[in-house]
């Protein structure tokens, strides 16, 4: 789907059209629960977390505002906070080292040779974007983004000050969006 279609797909959905889901879900959904493992790192887990993003998608749908972002970065964006949320609650139940998030296998999901092939194409481009970065600005974008750390944790990694740290993330986004867009 192209952004025009994602973007006309979600104002859909905010009227309550269930064919817009369904053509939206075909084909973003992969890429989500994509993010969902990599952050959670347990595909039962993702799985969870990427119903309940959808379930926030449907019911956020109608706050979507154009803004010239990419309609694709809301859907990440919302699905990346559903996981880190579900990864925190995790790491606060777990009472010892045996139920570490991080130890658990790296679950796969099979989507196919053209996804992986695009999917490939992507990592390579982000991977290249982020190099452009500072060293610093890349290691925290990947800390919150990929590591689910909080702000406040990178901060004290960094030794900066919170709102420098946020500064960085929102700076080094802006800055991957730009590259990603060339």
């Amino acid at each position: 789907m192209t952004d025009d279609e994602i973007e006309a797909a979600i104002e859909r959905l905010a009227r309550g059209d269930r064919a817009a889901f369904d053509a939206l879900y075909s084909a973003v959904s992969g890429q989500l629960f994509g993010l969902c493992i990599r952050v959670l790192r347990d595909k039962s887990l993702a799985e969870d977390a990427l119903q309940d993003a959808w379930v926030r998608i449907w019911n956020n749908a109608a706050s979507y505002r154009r803004t010239g972002a990419s309609p694709m970065a809301w859907l990440v964006t919302l699905t990346r906070n559903v996981a880190i949320d579900r990864l925190r609650a995790e790491r606060s139940a777990a009472t010892s080292g045996a139920d570490d998030v991080a130890a658990m296998p790296l679950a796969t999901d099979d989507p196919g040779p053209e996804r992986v092939a695009e999917g490939r194409d992507e990592l390579r481009r982000l991977a290249d974007c982020l190099s452009e970065l500072p060293a610093d600005r890349a290691q925290a974008i990947r800390g919150a983004y990929l590591d689910g750390a909080s702000y406040a944790e990178l901060a004290a990694r960094f030794v900066v000050p919170l709102n420098t740290m946020r500064s960085w993330l929102r700076r080094g986004l802006v800055a991957l969006k730009e590259c990603m867009d060339r």
